[in-house]
């Protein structure tokens, strides 16, 4: 029985819509803090079970039968570990067979400050001894949208990752990967699985992209890692959602977001969806002359 924490998030509903193509229904679990939040996959014959990871006393009965597990890490930052350890705790418990756990691309060098959390969980199922797979996700290309969006408004893009590449996915691409990483098991040969798109694109790249879509000049302006968080808490960000973020530009710009294993594609057995197709959804295209 295969089972998905954090199911009607953006990431664990698309994980959960993968399995329903790979495997019946009937051996699917979603587990959500609000199932009537479930209740289109309750339809489709998913069974629903209530899971909150401030909640640990909902997990025991949450993970009953399990077999395998895909753990999708909480947005809750510098809560995370202890949210990870309660789940990990009652896998364990439950004896679940197998745990797979969304960390972050290169996890264990990783200069992003968000790393830190993901390590940790890392290091949580390491010693817990239950056996698991590492889905070490780079960034969804969804996360550019809305900087796409705003560059299209001011003709620029600000940011610090400098000549540093991204190897950007689709959030689907991701999704579709950790369900076959959780179908296929022990037979993945290995325990840890950096999952990253198989373009490898600068900043620059990205507003080329832009601008073409749009049919418009779009340029990149690179800023220090304090100005780029200045300039977002100026837009209205919080301060520290800005210095998060301005920080892992400038650990891009040294290559934190890159990687050419094309370890995604090769399990997926066909190329990651290029940014071109998510940015074309959301920009409208130039009126022909």
């Amino acid at each position: 029985m295969f089972a998905v924490t954090g199911a009607t998030g953006n990431l664990g509903r698309l994980a959960v819509e993968s399995l329903l193509r790979r495997a019946p229904a009937g051996g699917i679990v979603a587990l959500v803090r609000d199932p009537a939040r479930a209740a289109d996959l309750a339809a489709q014959g998913v069974t629903v079970r209530q899971a909150d990871y401030n909640r640990p006393e909902t997990l025991p009965a949450a993970l009953a039968g399990v077999t395998r597990l895909l753990l999708v890490s909480g947005n809750e930052v510098g809560q995370r570990v202890r949210q990870h350890q309660a789940v990990i705790d009652a896998a364990v418990a439950a004896r679940v067979r197998l745990v797979a756990y969304t960390s972050i691309l290169h996890a264990d060098r990783s200069e992003i400050g968000l790393a830190v959390e993901h390590r940790a969980t890392e290091e949580l199922l390491t010693e817990s001894g239950v056996p698991y797979l590492l889905l070490r996700n780079g960034w969804y290309s969804e996360n550019y949208v809305m900087a796409a969006q705003g560059a299209l408004q001011e003709g620029v893009m600000i940011g610090a990752t400098g000549s540093g590449r991204l190897s950007l996915a689709s959030r689907a691409d991701y999704a579709e990967g950790a369900a076959a990483a959780l179908i296929a098991g022990e037979t993945m040969g290995g325990r840890v699985l950096e999952f990253a798109g198989d373009e490898g694109l600068t900043r620059q790249d990205l507003c080329n992209i832009i601008g073409e879509l749009a049919g418009k000049t779009v340029l990149y302006q690179n800023m220090s890692e304090a100005d780029y968080s200045a300039a977002m808490t100026q837009i209205g960000l919080p301060a520290p959602i800005a210095a998060m973020l301005a920080q892992s530009d400038a650990a891009a710009s040294r290559g934190a977001l890159f990687d050419d294993s094309h370890t995604l594609s090769k399990l997926l057995g066909r190329p990651t969806t290029p940014i071109t197709e998510t940015l074309r959804a959301v920009i409208a295209q130039p009126e022909p002359a």
